[in-house]
């Protein structure tokens, strides 16, 4: 091959290398370029991805805390209107009592209080300490019906009594022969459903129902009772003097011995759990249960379902102010609240206020002697359906009519 040619060649071969060199390096280079590129492409849409699944997390999270509340609140107000439902369904009866006990207050504010004429009539015994058809022997607790015949649980005499209006003598409806039938009978009510009647035989420790004389039932044992009272709901009512406390029996499930507990129950004592010898009741509309609190010289009001009572008479130690009471005995509450007590060593019937912390007298017993206006350790407490006041009077063995005074 000619010089020329060859060293054209070589030129040529040269150059070529050149360009071979170059283009791999351009084509190493655009691979790398691109290899990166897309490994940054990658980082980016896993970021990308990242921020996308952290935003999903959090509105995942976001969406069922709010379904969470929003099943709550739907949760709340289903309990709540099915316990408003339930509290109405129970208490409605309660509200329209209270409701008229509230217009009877606000009307009692406005209207003439009652009062009874001083000089009272003998419409039973007064014939002496006995036990003739026309005597009584230290009377206790008595009942009125819608008739105006007196019931009357005839202590001493281990009897009661029933004494027609104006009759000169009385009719013993149950006992009279001995403690073997009654022994010593503290109160006495009439059962108009089954024309019977609820005694407390104290002395035989024992409640009886007493239809006639050959027919009786023992509706309950082993109590030292002393008043009883029974409410509208089928409920009878029961003081028990040695354990300090008032529990409730359901007629017709009287197999419950231990009845369920209304009042009291925490032992002897002066505090608002507790009794010292409780004697007569009274039971409201409501289911409140109001307790003579002998011992502790006050009147105690035990709300349905309470935990313990609050004062409504008396509570500020054994004294004649109008503050206190003396051992008190029966209790009435009328439709407006007021609470009628027979103050019996003060000889005299009080009358307190709804809320006051002071009493009026209603009946003066002028001292303890036998007068017709006078009063010797009054006990039972009854009004008729005139609302002439009747008074058990006690130690003068009576009982005593305080006709109202309408003038």
């Amino acid at each position: 091959m000619p010089p020329l040619f060859q060293t054209l060649t070589a030129d040529q071969e040269e150059e070529d290398d050149k360009l071979g060199v170059h283009s791999d390096y351009t084509h190493q280079q655009n691979f790398t370029d691109n290899h990166q590129t897309t490994i940054n492409n990658l980082q980016m849409h896993r970021n990308d991805y990242k921020t996308q699944q952290s935003l999903f997390t959090r509105l995942k999270r976001s969406t069922l805390f709010k379904q969470c509340l929003f099943l709550l609140i739907v949760l709340s107000l289903i309990f709540w209107t099915q316990y408003e439902i339930y509290r109405l369904k129970n208490d409605s009866k309660s509200f329209q009592t209270r409701l008229q006990r509230l217009e009877n207050q606000m009307c009692s504010k406005r209207i003439k209080l009652k009062k009874w004429k001083q000089d009272a009539q003998i419409v039973a015994g007064g014939n002496g300490d006995g036990n003739e058809l026309n005597q009584l022997y230290r009377p206790l607790g008595i009942s009125i019906d819608k008739h105006q015949n007196i019931f009357i649980a005839d202590f001493r005499n281990n009897r009661i009594m029933k004494w027609k209006l104006h009759e000169s003598q009385g009719q013993i409806i149950a006992g009279g022969n001995g403690t073997d039938q009654l022994d010593r009978p503290t109160d006495v009510i009439i059962n108009e459903q089954n024309n019977s009647l609820i005694i407390a035989d104290r002395g035989n420790r024992r409640v009886i129902q007493w239809f006639s004389e050959n027919q009786q039932e023992i509706l309950i044992e082993n109590i030292l009772c002393y008043g009883l009272k029974k409410d509208k709901f089928g409920f009878l009512y029961v003081s028990d003097w040695e354990k300090h406390e008032v529990r409730k029996w359901k007629f017709g499930e009287m197999k419950e011995k231990n009845g369920t507990l209304v009042a009291g129950g925490d032992g002897q004592g002066n505090k608002l759990t507790q009794f010292n010898e409780p004697h007569f009741i009274f039971v409201d509309d409501e289911q409140s249960v109001y307790v003579s609190d002998w011992k502790n010289h006050r009147v105690m009001k035990w709300r349905k379902d309470a935990k313990e009572g609050i004062v409504v008479a008396g509570g500020h130690g054994q004294g004649k102010n109008l503050s206190q009471l003396n051992h008190p005995q029966g209790i009435i509450v009328d439709d407006f609240g007021h609470v009628y007590v027979a103050d019996s060593h003060n000889y005299r019937i009080m009358r307190w206020r709804e809320g006051s912390t002071e009493g009026e007298i209603v009946v003066d017993g002028n001292e303890e002697r036998q007068k017709s206006n006078q009063l010797s350790d009054s006990h039972g407490l009854s009004f008729d359906v005139e609302g002439n006041l009747y008074v058990a009077d006690y130690k003068n063995s009576r009982i005593e009519r305080f006709d109202i005074d309408r003038e």
